[in-house]
């Protein structure tokens, strides 16, 4: 019943939301002579930010409409290609000039784990005018009816592996964070299968591949607790009226809960400041704290098999790299890996996935060829930071195009006509 007497608490606070609201908007009207001295200007503050800590942030938008391919400004439409109950595929589809060569098409598998795939909407803007980009935009399991069925991390793997058929052959595959053990399992089981539709290449970047490298705090309370405990404590039935109503699911509140107090303090201070930025009316800053706000606390629910069997066998049994992972009865062999270059990415400072644990899935795709793979740890950059911001942008993407580029099937034919090629006399 904690989940719903948390819907019911929402539910009760909607009457002070709202009174805070109208005060917002008397203290902040310019016709009001109170809006222009510091005592209206702490009231309003005091109510939008009551307003904002108790209201439920529904999922954002991409919002991107438009990108610069060729040093040109061109528009950007968003259009779902494929989709299942538990997931949309969206293609970023740029009006390009007809005739024009052909950009990569790049599959980017964001995480399911509490936030929305606009989390990487600094990723996908990086990447727009590089690529033809496709995402993997999950549904919140609170919206999805029991009778959809299950969705676990097999059903993930198999979504993946849908997802690139789609696409169809000389794709490249992206994943962020939590998804790089199920692609990782996704392109190891197509390789093992001859799939023609495997990707070209495979970007991991801060991903969970061996949390026995350089545990974080994440991976140590995942140990130390066992699946028995988050089984226990974590998993509720959807509440009533929500579609999914009696769908077991970790609620992304309590996902939320969790990362918060990861670095409590700093949220604390950062709300602090939002209200003196709005005291000195520095529209600027808190229209920042807002953007940050606004995504960051937006959740969905994951599926409870979905949480279990990911904690359990990714955080729990470390079973992809003791060779354990099983996917429908079929062991994981990422040693059938042959044909896919693998790059891996890691932030110095990540305190989410350890330096490291990335990293080893060369130790696990021991047939890439050497010259088919590359590692990059980016210095001064926490988890975010692998993935999106200015280091990102300037440092990290330049990297992903070249090694994309550079291993797209075409190139490849290409470079290997030149070597076979016989010299000229």
């Amino acid at each position: 019943m904690f989940y719903q007497f948390y819907e019911m608490n929402h539910a009760a606070l909607q009457p002070a939301r709202a009174y805070a609201e109208a005060v917002r908007v008397l203290y902040t009207n310019p016709l009001n002579p109170f809006s222009h001295t510091p005592w209206g200007r702490s009231i309003a503050a005091t109510a939008e930010l009551f307003e904002r800590t108790t209201r439920r942030y529904g999922k954002p938008a991409f919002g991107l409409d438009k990108t610069v391919v060729d040093w040109k400004t061109v528009p950007v439409t968003e259009r779902v290609v494929w989709s299942k109950p538990f997931c949309n595929l969206i293609h970023f589809q740029r009006q390009v000039p007809v005739g024009r060569r052909s950009d990569p098409k790049l599959l980017i598998v964001a995480p399911m784990s509490g936030h929305y795939a606009t989390l990487l909407r600094g990723t996908v803007e990086a990447m727009l005018p590089h690529a033809e980009v496709y995402i993997t935009d999950w549904v919140d399991a609170r919206m999805v009816p029991l009778s959809a069925g299950h969705f676990d991390l097999d059903d993930y793997i198999d979504y993946v592996i849908d997802m690139l058929h789609e696409l169809g052959p000389d794709t490249h595959v992206m994943a962020v964070c939590q998804p790089s053990v199920p692609v990782l399992a996704a392109v190891a089981l197509m390789e093992a299968r001859g799939d023609r539709f495997a990707p070209s290449t495979m970007t991991l970047m801060g991903g969970p591949i061996d949390t026995r490298r350089n545990p974080t705090a994440v991976n140590l309370l995942a140990e130390e607790k066992g699946i028995d405990w988050f089984r226990d404590n974590v998993v509720m039935p959807a509440p009533w009226p929500v579609p999914g109503f009696g769908r077991e699911v970790y609620p992304g509140f309590l996902q939320l809960s969790g990362f918060m107090s990861m670095n409590l303090d700093r949220h604390i201070i950062a709300h602090k400041d939002f209200f003196m930025h709005l005291v000195k009316n520095d529209g600027d800053n808190a229209e920042k704290h807002r953007e940050f706000y606004d995504e960051y606390l937006a959740v969905m629910d994951l599926t409870a098999e979905f949480y279990l069997q990911t904690v359990e066998t990714v955080f729990v049994r470390h079973a992809l790299p003791k060779g354990e992972m099983k996917h429908r009865g079929t062991r994981v062999d990422p040693s059938a890996i042959r044909n896919v270059a693998l790059f891996t990415v890691e932030g110095e400072n990540d305190d989410i996935s350890g330096l490291g644990q990335t990293e080893a899935a060369h130790s696990l795709c021991v047939n890439v060829p050497a010259d088919m793979r590359a590692h990059y740890m980016q210095p001064a950059v926490g988890h975010y930071g692998v993935f999106n911001g200015s280091r990102f942008r300037s440092e990290i993407v330049p990297r992903i195009v070249d090694f994309i580029t550079s291993y797209g099937r075409s190139n490849r034919v290409a470079v290997r006509r030149k070597a076979n090629k016989p010299a000229q006399a």
